[in-house]
């Protein structure tokens, strides 16, 4: 049985329901990541004793799974464009806009799919705008290889930021840091490939390289839906 067909036990003795825990859960982990949510601490939040959250909540597992379906709630879209791509072009920028706001969403994207209201939602509006663009196998692989672009994408932006935070090295500071190290490298010629992408290739920021990855992903499923 899952935590959301489980029922909640009676508010007694202090107020208390799986909304303001996880909402003192998800703020936990917003200021200190995933490492900052225990049922202790949770428990501390809210000012009840930590037993009082196992009628709630059996596992910190569980805590997760109900945190990341509260956050997908962010991700589901308003209303549903007639054409695909705009479907999943917005569900993908929903995605990154509410992974940049709770760093922590991108250390559980990925794994089994949480089973909660919201997220199933999110995930019928996917398969729903493929829907009769080919067979059911098409589409779920469609919809799997543009979940993976987004959860690799999102992952590899949210380690730079984590990293600019912990050495307190800008991007480009860390250019001038490395450089150096980089050129001598570069300058005995066993890189010619690397060295042709550094001096010549253009730089750009992590929403445009996130934007244009999703439309050579989205060219490729365009490519499998169209019929022969």
């Amino acid at each position: 049985m899952t935590v959301w067909d489980r029922p909640e036990p009676p508010t007694r003795p202090a107020p208390l329901d799986r909304e303001r825990i996880v909402a003192a859960a998800i703020a936990l982990a917003d200021e200190g990541g995933l490492e900052a949510v225990s049922l202790r601490k949770v428990a501390a939040q809210l000012d009840v004793g930590p037993m009082r959250l196992y009628g709630y909540i059996s596992t910190k597992e569980e805590l997760f799974d109900l945190m990341v379906d509260e956050v997908y709630a962010e991700i589901l879209p308003e209303g549903r464009p007639d054409d695909w791509r705009e479907m999943l072009r917005i569900h993908a920028e929903r995605t990154r806009r509410t992974t940049l706001r709770h760093e922590w969403l991108a250390d559980l994207l990925g794994g089994r799919p949480t089973l909660g209201p919201n997220a199933l939602a999110v995930t019928e509006s996917t398969l729903a705008a493929l829907d009769g663009l080919a067979d059911l196998d098409t589409v779920m692989r469609a919809v799997e290889t543009v979940s993976a672009y987004i959860t690799g994408a999102l992952r590899r932006e949210i380690a730079n930021v984590r990293a600019e935070r912990a050495t307190g090295l800008s991007k480009r500071d860390w250019q001038r840091a490395y450089g150096p190290h980089v050129k001598r490298m570069l300058d005995t010629g066993r890189f010619p490939a690397l060295a042709k992408a550094v001096y010549d290739g253009t730089d750009v920021d992590a929403e445009t390289s996130f934007a244009t990855g999703l439309d050579w992903v989205l060219d490729a499923v365009a490519a499998k839906l169209t019929p022969a």
